[in-house]
């Protein structure tokens, strides 16, 4: 490969893999719903993983002033200006977590905050895997176990900052579930809240026998309690810390 290939091609690097292949179904504001049911993957543990990667206004710049460096390859050999307001790497804590009403009436949350990490087993059949405080690759993960999906009414999967500057819109953050069997299914972040805290990502619930998952992608400006109040959930809600690492 060319050296100038390699700066036309320097911002593929940022990108997430294309949703919406024949391995996986993207949801999306015109379609935003799915029925696990119908594409037989109701059973069995489903995996949802939430991954994201940092951006920085340095990358986002010199992406742009690509076409500059191509009229003028001498500039990238001339050191840039520092200022003192350009932010260096977006570091965000984003939390995984996921509301839930069990058919018994039994309503709770599994998050890392409090340290709810639910069981898989046993109700609310809802677990998360770990906190992911540093954006690896592998995310954070929470897993549900259909084969209790009669126990389940509704769930709703959320994401929030934890104890940061709000970031979203320099997060590229995607939620993907894994059925046991069936297609992937993919959602994207791609909407932008640049103040926003929490975001509603998907809800899940049966409907008619089926159970149904639907996009929400919701940002809200608070946390939890917000997304409780816009949702119906009626839980009680106070302020959590994490343990330093």
């Amino acid at each position: 490969m060319a050296f100038w290939d390699s700066l036309r091609g320097g911002r593929r690097s940022f990108d997430f893999d294309a949703g919406g292949g024949a391995n996986s179904i993207e949801l999306t504001r015109r379609k935003p719903t799915v029925s696990l049911t119908k594409q037989g993957a109701a059973t069995g543990n489903l995996r949802v993983n939430l991954s994201w990667r940092m951006r920085t206004s340095d990358i986002e710049g010199r992406s742009r002033r690509s076409g500059g460096l191509l009229r003028h390859p001498s500039k990238l050999f001339h050191p840039e200006v520092v200022q003192a307001h350009t932010q260096g790497v977006v570091n965000v804590d984003l939390d995984l977590g996921c509301l839930y009403e069990l058919t018994d009436g039994s309503k709770g949350v599994v998050q890392p905050l409090g340290g709810f990490l639910g069981s898989l087993n046993e109700p609310p059949y809802v677990k998360l895997s770990g906190d992911d405080r540093f954006g690896a690759p592998s995310g954070e993960t929470i897993y549900v176990n259909l084969d209790h999906r009669d126990d389940i009414q509704r769930l709703l999967f959320f994401v929030y900052i934890y104890d940061a500057t709000p970031a979203f819109d320099r997060t590229q953050a995607k939620v993907t579930l894994y059925p046991s069997n069936g297609p992937r299914v993919e959602i994207d972040l791609d909407e932008r809240a640049p103040q926003a805290r929490s975001c509603a990502l998907f809800s899940m619930e049966k409907i008619k026998d089926e159970l149904v998952v639907r996009r929400e992608v919701r940002f809200v400006y608070g946390f939890q309690a917000e997304l409780d109040r816009l949702y119906g959930w009626g839980l009680q809600w106070g302020r959590g810390y994490k343990s330093r690492v």
